[in-house]
């Protein structure tokens, strides 16, 4: 394939706020008119609507997917002397979450099929200490969610989801490697989020349901947890000037609201779209030392990430930036190995291994069959 030097960056947000142009500028324009941009209007209709596509009685807006997380964790009890497991191969807000509310995080290796945590693992790990579990929907795809719930059952632990990277991915009730003897119907075919006792959500401009800046979400079905983080992302109060514990300033914006309102009507359509660029990526891979990642009911493709086993992932990268194909690395060192708990954690064997190897590939919606091309001729010539 004979193809012009071009650049194809890993993400393109372009395409999708042309077509979504005179809507969103709509909307920005109502609120701006109103001037309720704190707490306003948009953000009810938002909570409101989020809550009836994921099916769950809450949905509280916040001001990101890591305060998600921490607020998360508050509301759900959890503080100094807890112990919290968790993945050990995630972006460091799941880890640093953890670490705020003053609760010790620890650490599992991960599933090499879907990178995400392995429930086997989890027993091993859990302590007198133990109170929670976040399990990382990774790249879009959803964690073995039966195998952790009756683990967590089991043992009277909490789960919060971290769904950053997972709106609109839903857990069908299929291990990857499922011996057959758990009874699945429980939790198949629900959203992400909605499974544990809360899910996280981030609404960052890169995620597959993305604001213009910094927006985050909890959603649950227990109305206490849900009243503890109105509470809690608000100064500690319900009713203004009448704080009733010490909180924080975390509202999801009420221009952002907005914007996200317009966009998640598009979000099923937009996560069908990638998981056909996944599909078309798999077919044109043919080539030994490259890994395509599973194709899993359920999954959102937030990124497309192979493993590059034959040669430095690194030299690889460089070369695909040097014909203008842009990728990322999601992530370089496991969240347990990173300058912060430096000493503290053994490494995983596994999320060392994949840590190096990984390459996350150009994916958005709008992507083309022809870049998809480009991109593999070229990978494949690297």
């Amino acid at each position: 394939m004979t193809q012009a030097l071009e650049h194809i960056p890993i993400l393109d947000l372009r395409p999708q706020y042309e077509s979504l142009k005179l809507e969103i500028q709509q909307a920005i324009t109502k609120v701006l008119e109103r001037g309720d941009f704190i707490m306003g209007e948009e953000v009810k209709l938002f909570e409101a609507e989020v809550a009836a596509y994921l099916g769950v009685k809450h949905a509280i807006g916040l001001n990101s997917g890591t305060d998600a997380l921490f607020l998360g964790l508050k509301a759900l009890g959890i503080g100094a002397g807890d112990e919290v497991i968790t993945t050990s191969f995630s972006f460091f807000a799941t880890a640093e979450a953890i670490s705020h509310v003053g609760a010790t995080p620890v650490f599992v290796d991960i599933d090499e099929g879907s990178f995400n945590l392995d429930p086997n693992l989890l027993e091993a790990a859990i302590t007198e200490r133990t109170k929670a579990i976040i399990p990382v929907h990774l790249y879009g795809r959803p964690c073995e969610m039966t195998k952790i719930m009756k683990i967590a059952q089991k043992h009277n632990l909490k789960v919060l989801e971290d769904c950053a990277q997972s709106f609109g991915a839903k857990y069908m009730g299929t291990c990857s490697r499922c011996d057959g003897s758990c009874d699945t119907t429980e939790f198949s075919n629900r959203f992400t989020g909605t499974i544990g006792h809360a899910g996280a959500f981030s609404f960052f401009p890169s995620k597959n349901l993305g604001a213009y800046g910094d927006g985050g979400m909890l959603v649950t079905n227990d109305d206490d947890i849900a009243e503890l983080t109105r509470k809690l992302r608000s100064h500690g109060s319900i009713k203004k000037y009448h704080n009733e514990m010490i909180g924080y300033n975390s509202r999801l914006d009420t221009l952002q609201a907005a914007i996200l309102r317009v966009k998640l009507p598009h979000v099923d359509s937009w996560n069908a779209a990638r998981r056909e660029h996944a599909r078309n990526y798999n077919n044109l891979i043919n080539q030994s030392g490259l890994i395509s990642p599973e194709i899993s009911n359920g999954h959102v493709f937030h990124q497309y990430t192979i493993r590059i086993t034959n040669k430095s992932r690194d030299d690889v990268q460089k070369k695909l930036a040097n014909v203008g194909i842009g990728t990322m690395v999601y992530y370089p060192i496991p969240q347990d190995q990173l300058p912060v708990y430096k000493g503290t954690y053994a490494p995983q064997p596994l999320s060392i291994q994949v840590a190096k190897q990984v390459l996350s590939l150009p994916m958005y919606p709008e992507l083309g069959t022809d870049k998809q091309k480009f991109v593999i001729e070229k990978l494949s010539g690297t």
